[in-house]
Formats: C-alpha cells, sequence, structure tokens
C-alpha cells in the first residue's frame, strides 16, 4: 500500500502544489518558470472572460470560483500551498477575494503585481482615480478619444456621447456603446511606438483614456502620446495591501521560495 499525507501520494510530497491567479504576460512567465524547474505542481486559473486567450504552459482552470467562499473551497480541496495573484493591476475584486479565501484556509498569499508607469516631465497626464472620473476629464467640447482600457468599462462613455471615440480590446466589445460615434479596434499587445503614433495620427486623436496598467506590452500608447504631444486622462491604481508582493517574476520566484519553505498552520 502506498503511503500517504493528507490525502496526498507519498510521491508527490515533494512537489508542492501552487495556484496562480493569471491573466497577465506576469502570470504566464511565472508559470513557465515553474514548469520549468519541475518541482511544484501549478495550475494557472483563468477568468474566462478574453475570447482566444493566449496558450499556457502549465494546465489550466477555466471560469470563476464561485466568490470567496468557492476559492475557499478549492484551495482545501486541491490542498493548494501557495496561492499566487498574478491577475490584472485593476481586478481589485479578484484581489480582494483571493486575500479573504487565503486567510480563511490557511494558505499563504503571494501578490504579483507589475510597477506602473511614472509619469516624465514631458508626458500631459491627468491624473484620476476611476473611471466615472475620466469620463468627466474629457470635459464638454467634442474630442476625438482614444480609448485604451478594454472592452469591460468602455460602456461608461456613453455618459459623454458628444466625443467620438476609438476603442481598442482584445475582443468585441458586447453590447456595443449606444454613443454615436465609436469606431472599434480589435488587437493584442504588444504594440510598437511607431505603430501607434501612426495610428494617432491617422484616427486624428487628441486625447487618450488609460489606466495606469504598467507593463511594456501597452507602454508603447503613453510614449506615442508623449511624442504628439497629446493629454492621457491616466485612471491611477487604488490602494492595495498583502504584505508578501512581488513587481517582477524574478521576485516572486524568490518569495514564493521562502513561503513554500516556512513552516504553517492550515486554517481549520
Amino acid at each position: 500500500m502506498t503511503a500517504s499525507h493528507g490525502g496526498r501520494d507519498a510521491s508527490a510530497l515533494d512537489k508542492a502544489r501552487i495556484l496562480i491567479l493569471g491573466g497577465t504576460a506576469e502570470a504566464r512567465a511565472l508559470a513557465a518558470r515553474f514548469d520549468a524547474g519541475g518541482e511544484h505542481r501549478v495550475t494557472l486559473s483563468l477568468a474566462g472572460r478574453t475570447l482566444d486567450p493566449a496558450r499556457q504552459p502549465v494546465p489550466v482552470r477555466t471560469g470563476g470560483f464561485g466568490g470567496v467562499a468557492g476559492l475557499e473551497a478549492y484551495l482545501r480541496q486541491e490542498q493548494i500551498d501557495l496561492l499566487i495573484d498574478a491577475t490584472h493591476p485593476f481586478a481589485r475584486r479578484i484581489s480582494e477575494n483571493a486575500d479573504a479565501a487565503a486567510k480563511a484556509a490557511g494558505v499563504p498569499l503571494l501578490r504579483l503585481e507589475r510597477r506602473g508607469w511614472e509619469e516624465t516631465e514631458t508626458d500631459r497626464w491627468i491624473r484620476v482615480g476611476s473611471i466615472a472620473e475620466a469620463v468627466t476629464a474629457l470635459g464638454e467640447r467634442p474630442r476625438r478619444v482614444f480609448l485604451a482600457i478594454g472592452r469591460q468599462e468602455a460602456g461608461a462613455f456613453d455618459a459623454a456621447p458628444q466625443h467620438h471615440y476609438l476603442v481598442r480590446s482584445v475582443d468585441p466589445v458586447v453590447p456595443p456603446l449606444a454613443a454615436p460615434h465609436v469606431d472599434y479596434l480589435l488587437a493584442r499587445g504588444p504594440f510598437a511606438v511607431e505603430a501607434e503614433v501612426d495610428l494617432l495620427k491617422r484616427r486624428r486623436i487628441e486625447m487618450i483614456v488609460s489606466k495606469n496598467s504598467g507593463g511594456e506590452a501597452t507602454a508603447a500608447k503613453i510614449v506615442a502620446a508623449r511624442i504628439l504631444d497629446l493629454p492621457v486622462v491616466m485612471i491611477d491604481r487604488g490602494a492595495s495591501g498583502g504584505e508578501n508582493r512581488a513587481e517582477t517574476v524574478g521576485e516572486a520566484m524568490r518569495l514564493a521560495g521562502h513561503l513554500l519553505a516556512a513552516p504553517r498552520k492550515r486554517g481549520v
């Protein structure tokens, strides 16, 4: 008879179970690093909001967990040793659920969140704290606006129908905006600076709306705005907590090693 520990075969005792909440380039890179090492059993969880997600290097679980209680139950059932929240910097609800579920299940949590972009002296940023504030910041005068915020919150700009919008997203905006002047562009980063400059010129863009997501894949639009001296309505991130935080994949790997090596007591 094969000995087991807590429902796990002895042959798998040396492989910690890691759940990565993903959907970002950093999550994919982190999963690939773990997979290359072969020392852990890694599952990558995707919310399923992207219709054609990029291929992933480890087994993928798609769909939500059913809130805090559902995620806690999954952590216990799958005997997860480490939960890594590598979701989008603006996915605050998911991060809050991860924090609560990890605490309830007694599982250590690591937050991997890339650093935001930093404003330079030649940038023309209008800093706001929410989508609603971004809508107001566009002003009353009709403008040609590039919405580079994804598809999920684009509908909020129906509140300012006087503007002509160009909405770029990976998947179609459903339902489409009700505003009378809207063009849609389906594209997935990374984007080159030269291409972004050309796009903004051809579309005669006067203002850009962006979340301060950080990262290299979509930074080109910020550089292009700087080159063309265009104002950017920049939606800042909300405050985020958590003690185990990393800004890079390398930092996350090192911190994960410490967390997995530390003795702990599961919640009951």
